[in-house]
């Protein structure tokens, strides 16, 4: 039986959809060089991640052991807060009817203030950071139906293993490549964010938090029936 060809609303119904998917992507790349120039930034002048919980959660357990107690309190708050974070971002999202523009005006108003605090009292400077990466994951939770993590890539990076284990058996699913979007940004993101970091120290989150305003910005020319489908529900 030879396949039928697609009508013109069908055709353009994809057209759709494969270009809703190319914009979330692009937005989930900008938005994991966002995570990654903070990450960077944090690690270096503060000492801890500020997105990556998985590697404050071991540092942790290390400190318990060693009862460094100073260390076992400020990891944890760090932990509560990136969780804080999320859950935030969601209930902002919803607030702001599920508009990425005001959720990433609040992420680049944290990044502001974390980055002209006094270097002699770095842990509310922490804070912010943290609830701000927290918050940016409700940005995008998906693209097209294909889950997304945008301050974290364990999983985009298993998810991409497994997906190249199936191709290897011959199967031939479609979007396990897409999972590199989102560990490449983070790796480009790192790497300048680590330069900026080198150039001004904890200033350094001013570029942060301009480059989430420039995201702003930007979210404001994505069609607002492809934001309800990329943020949480």
């Amino acid at each position: 039986m030879l396949p039928t060809a697609l009508s013109p609303h069908s055709a353009r119904r994809v057209r759709l959809q494969v270009l809703r998917g190319r914009v979330g992507l692009g937005l989930v790349a900008a938005l994991s060089v966002l995570a990654g120039m903070t990450d960077a930034i944090g690690l270096l002048a503060l000492g801890d991640f500020v997105s990556f919980m998985s590697g404050n959660t071991t540092r942790l357990a290390v400190a318990v052991s060693q009862v460094e107690m100073a260390q076992v309190a400020r990891l944890a708050l760090a932990i509560f807060s990136f969780v804080l974070g999320n859950a935030l971002g969601v209930l902002l999202a919803r607030r702001f009817r599920r508009r990425a523009s005001p959720l990433l005006l609040v992420v680049a108003a944290l990044l502001a203030s974390a980055a002209v605090w006094p270097l002699d009292t770095t842990f509310p400077a922490l804070v912010a950071a943290v609830l701000a990466m927290g918050m940016l994951n409700a940005v995008v939770e998906q693209v097209n139906g294909l889950p997304i993590g945008l301050t974290y890539v364990t999983g985009a990076l298993s998810r991409f293993g497994r997906g190249l284990g199936r191709w290897l058996l011959g199967e031939r699913r479609l979007g396990w490549r897409v999972q590199l979007v989102p560990w490449s940004g983070m790796l480009l993101g790192a790497a300048a964010g680590a330069w900026l970091q080198q150039q001004l120290g904890l200033f350094a989150f001013a570029a942060s938090s301009g480059l989430a305003c420039v995201l702003a910005l930007i979210t404001l020319f994505i069609p607002r029936a492809w934001q309800l489908a990329y943020m949480p529900r």
